[in-house]
């Protein structure tokens, strides 16, 4: 409205002017002509099919050289606070025109659930911990001492239960258990290289011995009575001697025969049977004498061995898990607080004590309330074209009649809006000065002065 009441103004000083002077003698018709004329732009804006009111606003603004412009005073700084979680507002710890620092609290929600939620946590984390701190030690000393005497006592109540049901007879059936197990260990095994060297080296010897008595019993072997000399008996136990020493070798690296296997085989079935025997004729406590004894022996073998690497690397997975989720509970914690994201003043609160928050919805608003900008609320498409960010403006308060600030156009935003089928720009105007008397939202007209 201020925007028409002004054009029309502008108007009738004009044609008043020219009036005047016309009637003085000073304006000739043909002036009037040529001064029509000169209006740069009117032309144009017409041939664009531009309503004529608003070409002809459009032309006595620019045959003023400025473009006057609604606008209102906002802070440089300023943003409308909202909670990223819900709840129940404990305390608003600002009020309302009250400054705050950056990271003040201005209100807290109900956080019981919330420090619950981390005290629960932080026991989590520290069993965690002492977990893996276990698994990384590993057994004490005094827990291997414990196991070693829980299996010296089940092992000699075993012995002392053994020796009075069957005196003698098991530990005689796990020893010849023993040997036959051995045995066919033995067999399976096959020959060791020292036996092989030593029949070699027998072999080797008998060899020698032969061919020495066989050189002997050649210098003879013309006499008639050579069966009966004692070459000839010498040659034939040479001769058993290597056949048994070549055939011992032989059979050494052969290996063991199926029937030496099978024997040795049946051995120990034989001793496994005999022990079973005598076992499954004990007594009930006698048989869980022995399960506690096997348990013992599991038990510090157990000890012994120590923690696993997959034992640590789970303990560790557990602290890591653990530490995040204290992590996110405090993080909970924390979303329950609003704070000031910069210093400023706590211009608006919209919640009170006792409502409820709900998530992301603004609750307060917070601005710097030291540092004023304008911004235009009406400036046309046509009125736009000639305003940049080197644009000198002129501001004036209707609320303070007697302040006038110089100023310069900041930026020109670069969406227009559409308000009552007129495309309008903001234009974000920087004052020289700041004065103390300026408010949010005070109403400001601005002259921008176009080329």
């Amino acid at each position: 409205m201020r925007k028409w009441l002004i054009a029309i103004i502008l108007i009738a000083l004009i044609a008043g002017g020219g009036y005047v002077a016309y009637e003085s003698g000073l304006l000739t018709a043909a002036g009037l002509g040529s001064a029509a004329t000169a209006t740069p732009g009117s032309n144009e804006l017409v041939a664009q099919g531009a309503p004529v009111g608003l070409v002809e606003s459009a032309a006595i603004r620019a045959a003023a050289g400025s473009v006057v412009a609604d606008a209102r005073v906002v802070p440089v700084q300023s943003a409308g606070l909202s909670l990223s979680t819900g709840g129940i507002v404990k305390e608003i710890l600002v009020g309302e025109g009250e400054e705050v620092a950056e990271g003040d609290v201005i209100l807290r929600l109900d956080t019981a659930q919330q420090r619950v939620a981390v005290a629960r946590a932080q026991a989590d984390l520290q069993r965690a911990q002492a977990r893996l701190q276990q698994a990384i030690s590993g057994p004490r000393t005094a827990e291997i001492e414990n196991a070693q005497a829980a299996l010296d006592a089940a092992t000699a109540r075993y012995e002392r239960l053994a020796t009075a049901q069957l005196p003698g007879n098991i530990a005689e059936a796990e020893a010849a258990l023993a040997a036959s197990q051995a045995s066919l260990a033995k067999v399976l095994e096959g020959p060791s290289e020292e036996q092989l060297i030593a029949a070699r080296a027998e072999l080797a010897d008998a060899q020698a011995e032969l061919s020495r008595r066989q050189s002997a019993y050649n210098e003879i072997r013309w006499r008639p009575d050579i069966g009966a000399t004692s070459q000839s008996a010498n040659l034939q136990r040479a001769t058993i001697a290597f056949e048994a020493a070549q055939a011992r070798l032989a059979d050494l690296q052969s290996g063991p025969s199926q029937a030496d296997v099978a024997s040795a085989s049946a051995q120990v079935r034989r001793s496994r049977a005999q022990l079973d025997a005598l076992k499954a004729a004990m007594p009930q406590e006698l048989v869980e004498a022995a399960a506690n004894v096997r348990a013992s022996q599991a038990q510090l073998d157990l000890l012994l061995a120590g923690t696993r690497e997959e034992e640590i690397a789970a303990a560790e997975a557990d602290v890591a898990a653990a530490t995040a989720a204290l992590q996110q509970a405090l993080v909970s914690l924390s979303e329950a607080e609003l704070r000031a994201p910069f210093t400023g003043t706590v211009a608006e609160l919209l919640i009170n004590v006792g409502e409820q928050g709900t998530p992301n919805t603004p609750i307060a608003r917070l601005a710097d309330l030291s540092t004023w900008q304008v911004e235009t609320e009406d400036l046309t498409e046509l009125d736009i074209v000639g305003v940049n960010e080197r644009t000198p403006v002129t501001l004036t308060f209707d609320a303070i009649p007697d302040l006038e600030i110089a100023g310069r156009v900041k930026y020109v935003k670069p969406l227009g809006q559409d308000n009552r089928g007129d495309i309008v720009y903001v234009v974000v105007i920087e004052p020289a000065q700041q004065d103390r008397r300026l408010l949010w939202n005070m109403t400001a007209v601005a002259e921008l002065e176009v080329n």
